[in-house]
Protein backbone atom coordinates (compact mmCIF):
# COMPACT_ATOMS: atom_id res chain seq x y z
CA UNK A 1 0.00 0.00 0.00
CA UNK A 2 1.33 3.65 -0.99
CA UNK A 3 2.48 6.06 1.66
CA UNK A 4 -0.27 8.65 0.02
CA UNK A 5 -3.13 5.61 0.81
CA UNK A 6 -1.81 5.39 4.32
CA UNK A 7 -1.79 8.73 4.96
CA UNK A 8 -5.53 9.38 3.92
CA UNK A 9 -6.30 6.33 5.83
CA UNK A 10 -5.49 7.93 9.09
CA UNK A 11 -6.85 11.77 8.25
CA UNK A 12 -10.33 9.52 8.03
CA UNK A 13 -9.83 7.11 10.71
CA UNK A 14 -8.75 10.98 13.25
CA UNK A 15 -11.98 12.18 11.70
CA UNK A 16 -14.00 9.04 12.73
CA UNK A 17 -12.47 8.86 15.91
CA UNK A 18 -13.36 12.81 16.58
CA UNK A 19 -17.00 12.17 15.49
CA UNK A 20 -17.05 9.44 18.22
CA UNK A 21 -15.39 10.89 20.97
CA UNK A 22 -16.51 14.57 20.86
CA UNK A 23 -20.15 13.19 19.42
CA UNK A 24 -22.69 16.08 20.10
CA UNK A 25 -19.82 18.85 21.52
CA UNK A 26 -19.86 21.44 18.71
CA UNK A 27 -17.28 23.21 20.11
CA UNK A 28 -14.70 20.26 20.61
CA UNK A 29 -15.84 18.77 17.32
CA UNK A 30 -13.72 22.01 15.87
CA UNK A 31 -11.11 19.58 15.79
CA UNK A 32 -11.93 19.24 12.33
CA UNK A 33 -10.30 22.45 12.09
CA UNK A 34 -6.82 21.47 13.45
CA UNK A 35 -7.01 17.78 11.96
CA UNK A 36 -7.40 19.66 8.27
CA UNK A 37 -5.17 22.54 9.36
CA UNK A 38 -2.44 19.84 10.25
CA UNK A 39 -2.35 18.09 7.14
CA UNK A 40 -2.67 21.27 5.21
CA UNK A 41 0.53 22.09 6.41
CA UNK A 42 2.21 18.91 5.66
CA UNK A 43 0.77 17.94 2.44
CA UNK A 44 3.84 18.90 0.39
CA UNK A 45 6.31 16.87 2.28
CA UNK A 46 8.40 14.87 0.40
CA UNK A 47 11.00 12.85 2.92
CA UNK A 48 9.50 9.10 3.93
CA UNK A 49 11.38 9.23 7.00
CA UNK A 50 9.44 13.23 8.15
CA UNK A 51 6.01 11.56 6.52
CA UNK A 52 6.60 8.24 8.61
CA UNK A 53 7.33 10.76 12.21
CA UNK A 54 3.78 12.61 11.01
CA UNK A 55 2.09 9.47 10.48
CA UNK A 56 3.37 8.44 13.94
CA UNK A 57 2.31 11.40 15.75
CA UNK A 58 -1.33 11.33 14.11
CA UNK A 59 -1.93 7.82 15.19
CA UNK A 60 -0.64 8.46 18.78
CA UNK A 61 -3.05 11.13 18.81
CA UNK A 62 -6.08 8.60 17.07
CA UNK A 63 -4.92 6.27 20.04
CA UNK A 64 -5.15 8.68 22.80
CA UNK A 65 -8.67 10.18 21.65
CA UNK A 66 -9.98 6.89 21.16
CA UNK A 67 -8.77 5.30 24.77
CA UNK A 68 -8.04 8.32 26.86
CA UNK A 69 -11.41 10.87 26.63
CA UNK A 70 -13.90 11.01 28.43
CA UNK A 71 -17.01 13.22 27.77
CA UNK A 72 -18.35 15.44 30.48
CA UNK A 73 -21.56 17.14 30.43
CA UNK A 74 -22.20 20.01 33.32
CA UNK A 75 -25.38 19.23 34.71
CA UNK A 76 -26.16 21.98 37.32
CA UNK A 77 -23.08 24.05 38.69
CA UNK A 78 -20.92 22.09 40.15
CA UNK A 79 -21.76 18.39 38.70
CA UNK A 80 -20.36 17.01 35.82
CA UNK A 81 -22.24 13.76 34.56
CA UNK A 82 -19.68 11.63 32.85
CA UNK A 83 -20.47 10.02 29.67
CA UNK A 84 -18.03 6.82 28.10
CA UNK A 85 -18.21 5.56 25.16
CA UNK A 86 -18.36 1.73 25.19
CA UNK A 87 -15.17 0.72 23.97
CA UNK A 88 -13.67 2.87 27.07
CA UNK A 89 -14.48 0.19 29.20
CA UNK A 90 -13.56 -2.90 27.58
CA UNK A 91 -10.20 -2.64 29.20
CA UNK A 92 -10.88 -1.61 32.85
CA UNK A 93 -9.93 -2.91 36.10
CA UNK A 94 -12.12 -3.48 38.27
CA UNK A 95 -11.60 -1.42 41.77
CA UNK A 96 -10.38 -3.49 44.61
CA UNK A 97 -11.78 -2.04 48.04
CA UNK A 98 -9.48 -4.47 50.15
CA UNK A 99 -5.97 -4.49 48.45
CA UNK A 100 -4.29 -7.89 48.82
CA UNK A 101 -1.04 -6.67 50.93
CA UNK A 102 2.00 -7.92 50.05
CA UNK A 103 4.46 -10.12 52.38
Amino acid sequence: MGQAVKVLQLFKTLHRTRQQVFKNDARALEARIKINEEFKNNKNETSPKKIEELMKIGSDVELLLRTSVIQGIHTDHNTLKLVPRKDLLVENVPYCDAPIQKQ
